[in-house]
């Protein structure tokens, strides 16, 4: 049975420092899967990563990326027509697609360029590492934050085909509307924050700089030396 669930974790319109202290804030909010062997985390990089490494340090789990990129409209990369995950997973927005009338040509040629990105990233961040077995697990997937949920609904899309028991969606900052919209495609979302207007992901932090591919890298091995290590 699908839940819909929001933590509304101090002032909806407080600002979260930096991501750490969101992932500290997003933590809280998803205790109750603390300690429990089934639960992976995947972060959306860049920015979902040093987020996921506060939550997996918390609920000791392991932590792994799954890559998503979005599809930006040429000449308005902001605005996204869809997005592409790991396991060749592509999803639209066909309201943009159709109100900009964008040409199916158009959308594969951002698409071809979007997927080099998406393996050059995944080479960068894990090397030779095989992803994370997702069957049968309960999989948090995680981000910095939703606008129009189109990056998440790819990611959604992906990991089902990997067969898990569980799919939960975990953000710092979302519009509520965004975070209704995923709930039918999920077992449970948390969104620690809805503040009402919401404008943009990057309002809601004081810090927002863009995270890089070396601290990505660092903080994947950080969290695999830590669920290596001898209990």
């Amino acid at each position: 049975m699908q839940a819909f669930l929001t933590a509304m974790l101090g002032r909806p319109t407080q600002r979260y420092r930096n991501r750490e202290e969101a992932g500290r804030v997003l933590a809280r909010a998803l205790g109750h899967y603390a300690g429990r062997p089934d639960v992976v985390l995947l972060a959306l990089p860049r920015g979902g990563v040093p987020i996921a490494f506060e939550v997996a340090e918390a609920l000791d789990a392991p932590l792994d990326v799954f890559v998503v990129r979005k599809l930006g409209v040429p000449g308005h990369e902001e605005l996204a027509m869809g997005a592409i995950a790991t396991g060749d997973t592509r999803v639209l927005n066909h309201a943009v697609i159709r109100d900009l009338a964008i040409s199916s040509a158009l959308i594969d040629e951002v698409t071809v360029a979007e997927r080099r990105e998406l393996e050059r990233r995944e080479k960068k961040y894990r090397g030779e590492r095989p992803p994370l077995d997702l069957r049968g697990r309960t999989v948090i997937l995680i981000d910095d934050g939703l606008a129009t949920g189109s990056t998440m609904r790819a990611a959604i899309a992906a990991v089902r085909q990997k067969s898990p028991t569980k799919i939960v969606v975990g953000v710092q900052v979302a519009p509520t509307d965004a975070c209704e919209d995923l709930n039918g495609e999920v077992d449970e979302i948390v969104c620690a924050r809805t503040p009402e207007p919401f404008y943009a992901v990057g309002l809601w932090y004081e810090e927002f700089d863009q995270t890089t591919d070396e601290e990505v890298h660092d903080l994947l091995e950080r969290s695999r030396a830590r669920s290596l290590a001898p209990r």
